[in-house]
């Protein structure tokens, strides 16, 4: 089976994105089964690949079109449901933003499909439409919002874009180190419980800045960005895995009261309560990181 994935295109957000939050960057990898391996080191490669050729031309044109879409993403506890990944779900969101028809097909190491281990490492999310196929959540959520623009989830400019995205930096890796230590309540766990309000508190102040009158994090908060869509499963997982293990031992609702108001604007969004898996299989997945 063949797939490929058009860098030339990629290459050509790149140019057009360059230096916003929401860009294709050297660390988002595109990998080209028919022509080996390959990865992006700079947009300048990518440039030269765009002037050197030697990629397959594209038999419906140059840009896609809706239609023939394969999301793969990790599988729940029974192998078959969806499963606890915030990512898939970031995208999962994007694509209903977006009124995309889709497949979605939850999978294990043993039933994803050849193709994927064999040129994408096996990695999940993968966005297949019809002959490339996409990696990395940013990278597919890119991917859609540049070539199916309606509604248009990268409204502001890209400066208003980059600095929310900040306050979002170092958030879920915080998140994880919290709920994946044991045991609960010693010393190390009391500082990660610290690293993890201070990164709270970069997206209270986010959403404390001035000109703000909307509900969302980016710019007058008027307008549900990709940004959104990124941060609300992480939220989800934040707000489930401090009740199942930590017992609630931080109080979002009064120590981050516009964190708290913000997550109920984004819960109630169609998008993301659509594309919910339960609360068990979130416990499910960190109770595996913890080694429980």
């Amino acid at each position: 089976m063949e797939i490929f994935c058009p860098c030339y295109i990629l290459a050509i957000v790149c140019l057009i994105q360059n230096s916003s939050a929401y860009t294709y960057s050297a660390k988002y990898t595109s990998r080209i089964s028919k022509f080996g391996s390959r990865s992006f080191k700079s947009n300048i490669i990518g440039l030269n690949m765009i002037r050197t050729g030697g990629l397959e031309i594209r038999e419906e044109g140059a840009t896609p079109t809706a239609g023939d879409m394969t999301l793969y993403i990790k599988a729940g506890p029974d192998g078959k449901s969806v499963g606890d990944c915030p990512f898939a779900h970031f995208v999962r969101m994007v694509l209903h933003e977006k009124n995309l028809d889709y497949t979605l097909t939850p999978s294990t190491q043993e039933t994803k499909p050849n193709w994927l281990i064999d040129h994408y490492g096996g990695s999940m999310p993968a966005l297949r439409h019809r002959k490339e196929c996409y990696v990395e959540s940013d990278v597919i959520a890119q991917y859609l919002d540049f070539f199916f623009v309606e509604p248009k989830l990268s409204p502001y400019k890209k400066k208003v874009m980059s600095e929310a995205a900040e306050c979002t930096d170092g958030f879920f890796p915080a998140v994880a180190r919290y709920l994946k230590h044991t045991p609960d309540g010693d010393e190390r766990d009391v500082e990660l419980r610290g690293d993890l309000e201070d990164a709270l508190t970069k997206i209270e102040q986010q959403l404390d800045r001035d000109g703000r009158t909307g509900d969302y994090l980016v710019g007058d908060g008027e307008q549900f960005t990709l940004l959104d869509c990124s941060l609300a499963p992480k939220l989800y997982h934040l707000t489930t895995g401090l009740r199942a293990f930590k017992n609630d031992a931080i109080d979002v609702k009064t120590i981050f009261p516009l964190l708290a108001k913000y997550m109920e604007a984004i819960f109630n969004r169609e998008s993301f309560k659509e594309t919910l898996y339960p609360e068990e299989t979130i416990v499910w997945g960190w109770s595996n990181a913890r080694g429980n």
